[in-house]
């Protein structure tokens, strides 16, 4: 017979069971919430970062940008999340403390607390309003900072850049008193109209050596250049020019309100290597491209430009080193004049081109130039920086070649250009028996097309060395040296006998030196820098059509002073002030003072 005892332990396990069983559920509905509601605030968490992560690639944020506003997020998050914690304690202990008589309801099971506000903050607020909030963040800051919203923008317009300049010149120039007059012959001008000068304009035959004149001049270029993809690039550039000159874009002031002419000064394609930690190891260059040589306008005026191809190799060291991967090179041309070559500081760079200067008819000889440069470059102290580089460059059928009586065979190797000072021979000889040269007053017993008398094989050795130490000013030494290896007397005596006389020596040597102290850049109001620099360049030392065309009028055979400085109106304009003093050094007299005064603006 069941006993009392046996009756309650039976009845007490008939309740417990059931309870026991729904608190086993509740428990397991609680952990499957609990997991529900962590994988929701995992997937919010990931979709957060991705939703940032994005709008940095897509440019709407900045990297650094990003970070702020995630460390400020997750700052904002542990403080309200201690407030949330701290107002329920008080509350739990409020109630407590309500009703002591009041029966006590059975204990719950605590778990982790999640807060609210990253339930339901997080969700509404970033999923829903993040990405309007953020958009109208970064349009005001587009607004401020003049930056834009790329994803806004046509794809095509963030791959094209446009730059550009303007520089309005007046210039004077200055003649010796002692300069004898029609003692330089004007050869471009003599070449160009094939020696048939007038007796009553004879003075187009010769250059102006002794009448003072003062002109002004405009210089406008703008330059497009569009990325194609990674590491391909195409770029032209347009710019004024009144003149067959390959060295000057200046418009000339003073054409009865003619139009100006335009011309494309380049036009090119660009490949640059870079490797995954942004270390560009070569470059490629093909049509008509900026001048790729460390140089200086001893050699190269700063407006040439080079027709047809060109690579520059480079061999990286130290570019894990702090000092290397902070360093900002200047332009590679902020000094007028001076033009830096590859800008890759702890490098070793070696430049190669072929540049086709004259193509000529009915002809299989072509007039070119074949360069090769190799070059160092070292970050010595900080900033301070010091480049080497030395140079050869091969100009290859561009010597005079005597045509015979009456023969036009050899008139291709006439030059298309010329300034002064290189030493020029006859190719056709006005003799009385020349077709070619039919006024028979004009330039007698001279010639009626004129060549290039030496050939051009250059050694050129560069060094810059720029002192930054006590950075913003800096103190940049340069100097240049150049040495014709082409000049040969005897074979010029050979093929054109006597004409030279006591002139057919070898005249080939020429240097620079030059100190610029200032700013690298002037891009801001009173931005300041100063020049002064010292040349001598021998008559037959340099092909005298590429050089700077300032210095002595432009060419060879002069030596003396060039002292200026710049100085920054405001932003991206600045004023530019040179004086040349100049003297010839084996010719008739001629002396040449210049003063320029430039005032720019960069787009």
């Amino acid at each position: 017979m069941m006993t009392k005892k046996t009756l309650a332990a039976l009845l007490a396990s008939s309740l417990v069971t059931p309870i026991m069983a729904d608190e086993k559920a509740e428990l397991l509905k609680l952990r499957q919430d609990i997991a529900k509601e962590r994988e929701e605030l995992l997937d919010l968490k990931n979709t957060t970062a991705n939703l940032i992560d994005v709008f940095v690639q897509q440019g709407l944020l900045d990297k650094q940008k990003a970070e702020t506003l995630m460390k400020a997020a997750k700052a904002k998050a542990a403080v309200e999340a201690k407030q949330q914690l701290a107002a329920e304690n008080a509350e739990s202990k409020a109630t407590d403390g309500q009703d002591t008589a009041k029966p006590k309801e059975p204990k719950s099971i605590r778990f982790a607390y999640v807060p609210e506000f990253v339930k339901e903050e997080i969700r509404q607020e970033v999923i829903a309003g993040l990405t309007g909030k953020v958009v109208t963040e970064v349009k005001a800051d587009a607004k401020k900072e003049k930056w834009g919203v790329p994803a806004a923008l046509p794809e095509w317009l963030d791959n094209i850049k446009i730059s550009g300049d303007i520089r309005l010149r007046a210039q004077d120039d200055f003649f010796g008193s002692g300069n004898p007059q029609n003692a330089y012959l004007d050869y471009l001008n003599i070449n160009h109209n094939s020696g048939v000068l007038v007796a009553q304009n004879k003075n187009e035959a010769f250059l102006n050596t002794t009448e003072d004149r003062t002109r002004f001049r405009e210089r406008f270029r703008i330059a497009i250049d569009a990325k194609v993809t990674d590491g391909l690039k195409a770029g032209v550039r347009f710019t004024t020019t009144n003149e067959f000159s390959p060295v000057s874009s200046n418009q000339t002031l003073g054409n009865t309100g003619q139009t100006y002419q335009v011309a494309f000064d380049r036009a090119f394609i660009q490949y640059d290597f870079l490797d995954s930690k942004n270390n560009d190891w070569f470059s490629l260059y093909g049509g008509r491209i900026a001048n790729p040589w460390m140089s200086t306008e001893m050699l190269y005026s700063p407006d040439l430009s080079f027709e047809g191809f060109a690579g520059t190799f480079r061999w990286h060291m130290n570019q894990g080193n702090a000092v290397v991967k902070n360093y900002h090179a200047a332009q590679p041309n902020s000094r007028f004049g001076l033009q830096m070559g590859p800008q890759t500081p702890d490098s070793l760079f070696l430049t190669l081109g072929a540049f086709p200067i004259q193509e000529v008819n009915f002809s299989t000889i072509d007039k070119w130039l074949f360069g090769g440069q190799v070059g160092a470059d070292w970050l010595v102290h900080n900033d301070s920086r010091l480049k080497v580089a030395a140079a050869y460059y091969d100009y290859q059928n561009l010597r005079a070649r005597a045509n015979g009586r009456d023969s036009f065979t050899y008139d291709w190797t006439a030059p298309q250009f010329v300034e002064k000072g290189n030493t020029m021979v006859p190719i056709n000889v006005n003799d009385g028996f020349n077709s070619r040269c039919t006024d028979s007053q004009s330039l007698q017993g001279q010639g009626c097309l004129f060549g290039l008398a030496s050939d051009f094989k250059i050694f050129n050795a560069t060094v810059m060395y720029d002192f930054a130490d006590f950075a913003p000013t800096h103190a940049l030494v340069s100097l240049d040296y150049a040495k014709n290896l082409g000049y040969d007397a005897n074979r010029i005596e050979r093929e054109f006998p006597g004409y030279l006389g006591g002139n057919n020596k070898e005249r080939t040597d020429a240097f620079q030196i030059r100190l610029d102290v200032g700013k690298p850049e002037i891009k801001y109001f009173k931005d300041w820098s100063t020049i002064l620099a010292y040349r001598y360049i021998q008559r037959d030392a340099v092909l005298d059509a590429f050089t700077d065309t300032i210095f002595h009028q432009g060419g060879t055979d002069a030596k003396g002073w060039m002292i200026g400085g710049n100085y920054g109106l405001a932003k991206n304009t600045w004023l530019m002030f040179r004086w040349f003093s100049t003297e010839a050094i084996d010719g008739p007299p001629l002396d040449i003072n210049t003063l320029t005064m430039d005032l720019n603006m960069r787009l």
